[in-house]
């Protein structure tokens, strides 16, 4: 599947939008697999129809995670508050007539999470959120698991996406040797537990291994950037499901084959 059959997979759930019923897609996958990138380009392509509220903003802030002892394990699932973001999924879900929904963010300068920064007007009938843990079989994860149309799953090849993982922690601020530390103790770790719910996307997204040409670019690519997302060999596209009225979550169809936190 192209980059323009995923924005336009993406515009069909847009248009299956009710007045009462928003729709919202998810973008899973591990640690630097390229999430953020990919939802991004989606918002940008749907120009207005579509918001981007990550799951990173729902980091506890760091005076919590000392007091909890987890410093050294942020971006795990219990050093999220897995409850608050299925609640503000639920309440972009339905969104209230002249009623301005606001997201936090997370701000990877000051490695804190910042209330109320993303506006999503009543209007918009599409939500974006990308995030590890949008497939992980936890109760407290399920819940917001339940809230979203589709999932889509967005793999790289290993290697490729550690080493963009090590770059990130150091271009904000790392020494290269913790750094690495961190990715193969805290990363990868998390890494694992988000690979065992590959097989409950919706879709997957592959970047290839030939993405590490140009420094992480394929050819063509501004280096650095992120390779084009490519359909894992022998998946079909699944088509975007058709609108499902009234509020609250609904069953969904069952799945097809498929620095601290996440990017």
């Amino acid at each position: 599947m192209e980059p323009q059959q995923l924005t336009a997979r993406a515009r069909r759930l847009a248009a299956s939008a009710t007045p009462d019923r928003r729709r919202i897609l998810g973008i899973a996958g591990p640690p630097g697999a390229g999430k953020s990138t990919l939802a991004a380009r989606l918002v940008s392509e749907l120009a207005g129809s579509a918001a981007l509220v990550p799951m990173d903003g729902f980091h506890l802030a760091e005076a919590e995670l000392r007091r909890l002892g987890r410093t050294d394990r942020k971006g795990a699932p219990d050093t999220f508050d897995a409850a608050g973001y299925a609640a503000l999924l639920a309440r972009l879900r339905t969104p209230a007539p002249d009623t301005v929904v606001y997201a936090p963010a997370f701000d990877r300068r000051i490695e804190e999470p910042v209330a109320g920064s993303i506006p999503v007007a009543p209007g918009v009938p599409l939500v974006v959120t990308e995030g590890n843990y949008l497939l992980l079989d936890e109760p407290s994860w399920a819940r917001a698991r339940d809230c979203l149309d589709e999932v889509w799953y967005v793999d790289l090849d290993d290697a490729e996406r550690v080493r963009r993982l090590i770059d990130r922690h150091e271009r904000f601020g790392k020494p290269r040797a913790l750094a690495e530390r961190f990715v193969h103790a805290s990363d990868e770790a998390n890494a694992r537990l988000v690979a065992a719910g590959r097989e409950r996307a919706d879709l997957v997204v592959g970047f290839g291994p030939e993405a590490e040409a140009g420094a992480g670019a394929e050819p063509g690519q501004k280096p650095g950037s992120e390779p084009e997302p490519r359909p894992e060999p022998g998946q079909e596209p699944r088509p975007g499901p058709e609108p499902r009225p009234g509020p609250g979550p609904e069953p969904r169809p069952g799945p097809e084959p498929r620095p601290g936190p996440e990017g």
